[in-house]
């Protein structure tokens, strides 16, 4: 007994050690992994360039090394079903531009939209291109460069959807579209590179006041102030120069306005009053648009489409050349 007391003290101590030990290693393994956890959040915060794949028939998911974003990139291109069966045609193509968000939910049911619109015959066989935005990217490149959006959509993915599928290579041929920070993408993209988009199409877009202190900025000024710092630089300036609005007075003075160009809006839409006054600053500057008020309708895409009826696909017939 007298000499089993301090082995078994002995062990007790030593087993003691190892636990603590193995409560060390545990706890800096958690450490480690909230530590990877938060360092892969803020990796996805900073610039979530690749989306889930979409599948649905017609649409394919494409990936590529992009030299702008030095980060491989991700979009979703709709062909209808003519362009495998007709392959000597060529096909206009559509660019949809997502809203705040992020627009992956919303490729499905826009897809769909189309595709039975074609199917139908009430536009003309046509291919759509859904880019990656980001969340909040505002469709214009950060001003730290490290949020390419505008550059990549402009620069890369035009050039490499012309170059795989058979498009109508050309201005005229190509629709640029969007819906709320995907319609105000279309404009400011659209009046900046009037001779790569024949049409701007805006479907409840925003924001669109100068001032970036409309009814969503003063209801959250948190987002307000988050793309103000990561888009513009925290300029408030800067957004200025690259809004909407500045941007379609400088192609005005420059005599450069883009081909037919539509503003469609929900008279129930919060971003109803913004829309009306851009309406009125176009007419202002001589640029010529179509203006459509939806009555009843809030800041709802398809809602929008289905209200609008015949009206929303002959707006299509016409900017694509198609016969009804």
């Amino acid at each position: 007994m007298e000499t089993s007391l301090p082995r078994r003290l002995a062990r007790i101590l030593l087993a003691g050690l190892i636990a603590a030990g193995m409560a060390q290693a545990s706890a800096a393994t958690a450490r480690a992994q909230d530590s990877a956890a938060a360092a892969q959040a803020e990796g996805a915060e900073d610039a979530q360039w690749t989306t889930p794949r979409i599948t649905r028939p017609g649409l394919a998911y494409v990936t590529y090394e992009s030299a702008a974003a030095a980060a491989r990139v991700s979009f979703h291109v709709y062909t209808p079903p003519q362009y495998d069966r007709e392959t000597d045609r060529r096909f206009p193509v559509l660019y949809w531009l997502h809203g705040t968000g992020g627009g992956v939910r919303g490729i499905a049911s826009v897809t769909a939209h189309f595709d039975a619109a074609i199917a139908a015959g009430k536009i003309a066989p046509m291919i759509v291109v859904f880019p990656n935005g980001l969340a909040t990217g505002m469709w214009t490149d950060s001003a730290d460069g490290r949020r390419p959006v505008e550059t990549i959509l402009v620069s890369e993915i035009v050039p490499q959807v012309d170059r795989a599928y058979r498009t109508i290579a050309t201005a005229e041929g190509r629709i640029l579209e969007g819906f709320s920070m995907g319609g105000l993408g279309a404009a400011r993209i659209g009046f900046r590179h009037p001779g790569l988009f024949g049409t701007i199409s805006m479907i409840a877009a925003g924001p669109l006041d100068p001032d970036f202190n409309g009814p969503r900025a003063r209801g959250n000024p948190a987002l307000r102030r988050r793309v103000l710092d990561e888009v513009h630089g925290g300029s408030l300036a800067r957004f200025r120069a690259e809004s909407a609005w500045e941007l379609s007075a400088l192609r005005a003075r420059q005599d450069t306005a883009p081909g037919p160009m539509r503003l469609v809006i929900g008279t129930a839409d919060f971003t109803a009053g913004d829309n009306q006054r851009f309406h009125q600053h176009l007419g202002q500057q001589g640029i010529a648009h179509e203006y459509v008020e939806v009555p009843g309708v809030g800041h709802d895409v398809l809602a929008l489409f289905a209200a609008m009826g015949e009206s929303n696909w002959a707006f299509y017939r016409r900017v694509t050349g198609a016969p009804r």
